[in-house]
């Protein structure tokens, strides 16, 4: 029975030695791993894997969820109180993030404009949350211009949720074929529900019912295997499934 216990040790601990190598770890883990089976796996489970997983994320996510839905405005009170008494670059990212967070577009798009005149100027993630508040705003040609000056700097930056954006902000630019274009290309590089859903939800608004019926044909095949927690975190891109479809069945 001890041989079958090390087994396992060892077993789990190469588990995560392929990770190590396939996520670009040091290499001083691996040193970690296989001189300490057991314990290596642990610190290693809870150093790095578990922050980088979906679950870890997914938690993350529901417990933001959970404050903002006691106090909606405690993050906005905060990140304003803070950038009065502390005006730095740091703080006005955090306010326009927490601006756009609690709806108010404009504003969130005057702080964002703020920041990218900054000592960050060049950070994509400031430039995103531009590009996000700009679509919100009602200003998808910003958006796209935001988006483009983000890949052509960096093709790899946050590449799904930035063609997905980018798609949103084609198509309510009025720019229908490139938003096709880009939503084909999210649904093959990626394959996920958030590409399927965007590209269900774009044909369900420009009329194209085949396209608009296979593709939610495939999302709910995939939502079968859903739990609870996962049709929680989707929930408003299925809100919004629902009611670019409700008004494709009512258009006839």
């Amino acid at each position: 029975m001890p041989f079958i216990g090390l087994g396992l040790h060892v077993l789990v601990a190469l588990c995560f030695a392929v990770h190590a190598v396939r996520s670009g770890q040091q290499t001083y883990w691996l040193f970690i791993l296989f001189s300490f089976p057991l314990l290596g796996s642990i610190v290693y489970f809870v150093a790095v894997y578990l922050p980088d997983s979906r679950l870890e994320r997914g938690a993350r996510k529901a417990v933001r969820g959970a404050v903002k839905a006691l106090d909606p405005t405690r993050e906005l009170r905060a990140a304003r109180a803070d950038f009065e008494d502390t005006p730095t670059a740091q703080n006005q990212m955090r306010l326009a993030a927490a601006l756009l967070e609690a709806g108010a577009t404009d504003e969130a798009l005057q702080a964002y404009a703020a920041c990218l005149h900054g000592p960050f100027a060049g950070d994509h993630e400031i430039r995103f949350g531009a590009a996000r508040a700009a679509l919100a705003a009602g200003k998808p040609e910003q958006t796209v211009r935001h988006l483009r000056t983000i890949r052509a700097a960096d093709a790899g930056f946050r590449a799904e949720a930035l063609a997905l954006l980018l798609a949103r902000a084609l198509g309510d630019a009025g720019h229908a074929s490139e938003a096709r274009a880009e939503l084909q290309s999210a649904v093959e590089r990626f394959g996920s529900f958030e590409a399927r859903a965007e590209f269900a939800i774009w044909a369900a608004q420009t009329g194209d019912r085949g396209l608009a019926i296979r593709l939610h044909a495939e999302i709910e095949q995939s939502m079968r295997r859903w739990n609870r927690h996962t049709r929680t975190l989707n929930a408003p891109l299925l809100r919004r499934l629902k009611e670019a479809f409700a008004a494709l069945q009512a258009a006839g």
